[in-house]
């Protein structure tokens, strides 16, 4: 009994403050989405939101409770257990907004995938611990292995914004894990360039004034299946000629050819899985304009609302653009664009700094631990709750593509506050217990 309450005692007030600031900014933002421009409120999502507040904060606790070395004897369990349930989801889940990614009945559903975030997040914490004596290429083909079943899934769903949330947490994994920086460059290189190439068909169909002569080489069969073939033809040579030479500019060949062989891969099967729509949406934020009434129309809208709040905002519940409905979505993706266009310039600098605190709370977390599982745990959260805020704050304003992430603590939703709640109950567990031997 004296364990709980020291553990509770020595909990992170820091962040725990911030995210109760965050919850109490979300409630009032997703109130002020319900009201209409004549002052009549025909919404009731803000008092769902408090009820699944209010329940995330219980399980918030409880996940602080237990000892992390619990969480991991029973991750392998956990993880799999939830990819048996993306699975069932993926054949008998709900669909809800194109995508069939949850599950319950009548009234009351969850979302898989924002808990399986969480598992993975435990289980790949698991085996980097318990792998620091292998090399760091074996280290990272196994985290992608890790990484790619739930990815997989999701993305069959099709859920493309939460399937991208993997790759962050496992960054952010990795770059604490202390694998080679090479490969962590690997990753973000791969996935710009997966991203290049899977919206160059739209690019170079809308964008440039005329089509190239070579472009259609990267994504029209069978020319992309034969460049593919080509580069892949080339990585084979040089990497014999790195286990033969041991020349350093073999390997640097062989890594580039890779970066491009598995970035036009993913590209080829992105376009495959995706639909027009998803991809279009991924194009639209380089220049709206493209299309101002369809997959435009949501950028244009919120940067709108954005700039018309100018320093400190027009007032709670004086948004023009959300209360006249031209804001879509605006209490789950767009949350961010009614905070700025009623608070201002200062209430989305206020929203910025909060997050700030709960990441630098969390490096500061990593840097005093001791427990090489525990600080792993803390950098996926990190990357977690870092990667969620980029995106949607970054889609509010314009620089980031639409991708229907939620702004956590923010948006409108149980499944990503209830899952979020779970991954901070983790973070202050760990921090409570960090100086016990």
């Amino acid at each position: 009994m004296s364990s709980l309450k020291k553990t509770f005692t020595d909990v992170d007030l820091a962040i725990i403050g911030a995210v109760l600031a965050l919850m109490v900014i979300g409630i009032l933002s997703i109130y002020s989405a319900g009201v209409t421009a004549e002052g009549v409120l025909v919404s009731k999502e803000y008092v769902k939101q408090i009820a699944w507040a209010a329940l995330g904060l219980v399980l918030m606790a409880l996940a602080t409770l237990p000892d992390h070395q619990r969480y991991r004897d029973y991750s392998v369990f956990v993880y799999a257990a939830f990819l048996l349930i993306l699975a069932y989801t993926r054949f008998f889940g709900r669909v809800v907004n194109g995508a069939r990614s949850w599950i319950g009945v009548g009234e009351f559903g969850i979302q898989p995938s924002e808990f399986a975030k969480i598992a993975t997040i435990l289980v790949l914490a698991q085996y980097l611990s318990a792998s620091e004596h292998e090399s760091s290429m074996r280290r990272l083909v196994v985290s992608f292995g890790i990484i790619l079943l739930p990815v997989g899934l999701i993305l069959s769903q099709p859920d493309f914004g939460t399937s991208l949330v993997f790759f962050p947490i496992l960054i952010f994994m990795i770059f604490v894990a202390g694998l080679d920086r090479r490969y962590i460059l690997f990753i973000l290189l791969s996935g710009l360039l997966t991203f290049a190439f899977t919206v160059l068909p739209l690019w170079e169909e809308y964008i440039l004034p005329a089509p190239t002569k070579f472009l259609f080489l990267f994504y029209r069969a069978p020319y992309a299946y034969y460049l593919a073939g080509a580069t892949l033809l080339i990585l084979a040579l040089a990497a014999w000629g790195y286990v033969s030479y041991k020349k350093s500019y073999y390997f640097w060949i062989a890594y580039a050819c890779l970066v491009f062989a598995g970035s036009l891969g993913a590209s080829m099967l992105a376009h495959k899985v995706l639909k027009e729509y998803q991809i279009m949406r991924l194009i639209v934020f380089m220049d709206p304009s493209i299309d101002p009434r369809g997959s435009g129309w949501n950028i244009l809208q919120s940067i709108t609302a954005i700039g018309s709040g100018g320093m400190f905002g027009k007032g709670f519940l004086q948004g023009t653009q959300s209360h006249y409905r031209y804001l879509p979505q605006q209490s789950t993706d767009f949350i961010f664009s009614i905070i700025a266009e009623e608070w201002g310039f200062a209430g989305g600098f206020v929203v910025f700094a909060l997050f700030y605190l709960i990441q630098r709370r969390c490096a500061a977390i990593i840097v005093s631990l001791r427990d090489r599982y525990a600080s792993l745990v803390v950098a996926g959260v990190m990357g977690m709750i870092f990667f969620h805020f980029l995106i949607n704050a970054g889609m509010a304003m314009g620089i980031m593509p639409i991708t229907g992430i939620p702004l956590f603590f923010l948006s409108y939703g149980g499944s990503s506050l209830w899952a979020v709640l779970l991954a901070v109950g983790l973070v202050l567990g760990i921090s409570a217990r960090r100086y016990r031997s």
